[in-house]
């Protein structure tokens, strides 16, 4: 709590303003449900097949989502499937992923030994890229290597290359401990943790209806029987949810402020915080509910990638060229006059260890692409 208070202080100096954000750590154990909080038992869970009848529109979409298909069992990976074999070479070591009909086989050599494995999880789409798990002895293993859309091939898994590993176990993968794998398991399956006992056998693959709205057993068996006003109290509407608990929900696995805060991270590293950057802009200092991640992402629809198509958002709060603030649009009209607002305001920065580019979501004025910490 000290270093909390000390850095709040640090950054009252400077102009940011705190409101109600707080770490993940902290939502997790605080009463009702939140994103990756492992305490409800199985058997409250549904599936999410049982939203279909009151919400057609949501579960016909949100399985397109990228956050449905960010965890696979390896053999459902389009990107295995349709590359069948791939290879790399680094720090005195070969690198192969075979796949077949029966399994998908990893192999690493430094043409004396031979270590194998098949690999059973894959997480991430593979839009942007793909890592992999195996099991070895009841413990996870990280493949040393993952796949890269950018190169439609193999490089070393981000923040996991080794120049020269001390073996073959080493150059082959790394251990995952129980800790670790709970909270990748909770961000890209659904009930991985229940009854705060953590299982992935169990674990549905994928963000689905209950990874977010809470376990729906209850809900789903009020609703048949027609209690409405009893069954919609045990489900969480994050609609309801105020301008920084909204941010922070979506920070439970893109990091709340106060988690990359926290941690110290600065420059790339804390690029990737969606919920960091948008906080730390002088936007975000007005607790508008319409700068929020859902103001812009519907977590039921795909990803819009193309930029322009997100300045109608900002135009909700920003007058147009010439005009004047007004209360329901207080923000000022670019000087420039373009309409091409995220592009500029908003500027894709590339992550080295990604290989790829990625928005920067500190919304600032476009005096120069010179990334701002």
């Amino acid at each position: 709590m000290t270093r909390v208070i000390a850095f709040a202080i640090a950054l009252i100096d400077t102009g940011i303003v705190l409101r109600g954000q707080m770490p993940t750590a902290d939502r997790i154990h605080g009463p009702g449900w939140w994103p990756t909080k492992g305490t409800a038992p199985r058997s409250d869970y549904a599936d999410a097949a049982a939203c279909a009848p009151c919400l057609p529109a949501q579960s016909a979409s949100q399985p397109s989502t990228s956050m449905a298909h960010t965890a696979m069992d390896v053999a459902r990976s389009e990107v295995l499937r349709g590359a069948q074999r791939l290879t790399f070479a680094g720090g005195g070591y070969s690198y192969e992923i075979v796949t077949n009909d029966r399994r998908t086989l990893y192999t690493v050599t430094n043409g004396t030994r031979v270590s194998s494995a098949p690999l059973t999880w894959a997480f991430g789409v593979g839009s942007v890229g793909q890592s992999f798990l195996f099991n070895r002895d009841g413990a996870f293993y990280e493949a040393r290597v993952s796949y890269y859309e950018s190169l439609k091939g193999l490089a070393f898994t981000p923040g996991r290359a080794v120049d020269a590993p001390r073996d073959l176990d080493e150059a082959m993968a790394r251990r995952v401990n129980e800790t670790e794998a709970r909270r990748c398991f909770a961000c890209h399956t659904t009930a991985s943790t229940t009854d705060n006992r953590f299982d992935p056998s169990k674990a549905v693959p994928g963000i689905t209806c209950e990874a977010c709205h809470g376990p729906g057993r209850r809900h789903v068996d009020a609703m048949k029987q027609r209690q409405r006003v009893g069954g919609l109290a045990p489900m969480l509407n994050p609609a309801r949810l105020t301008p920084d608990e909204s941010v922070d929900f979506c920070g439970s696995c893109h990091a709340t402020f106060w988690d990359v805060a926290l941690e110290g991270a600065r420059g790339i590293a804390a690029l990737r915080s969606q919920p960091y950057r948008l906080q730390s802009s002088r936007c975000w200092i007005a607790g508008d509910a319409r700068l929020t991640c859902v103001a812009c992402h519907d977590p039921h629809k795909p990803l819009v990638t193309e930029a322009r198509k997100y300045d109608d958002r900002c135009l909700s709060c920003h007058v147009t060229s010439g005009g004047e603030p007004t209360t329901e649009r207080p923000g000022r009209s670019c000087p420039t006059g373009k309409s091409e607002c995220t592009g500029c305001h908003m500027p894709k920065y590339d992550v080295p260890d990604m290989r790829h580019e990625f928005t920067d979501h500190l919304i600032r004025l476009p005096k120069t692409k010179a990334f701002l910490k």
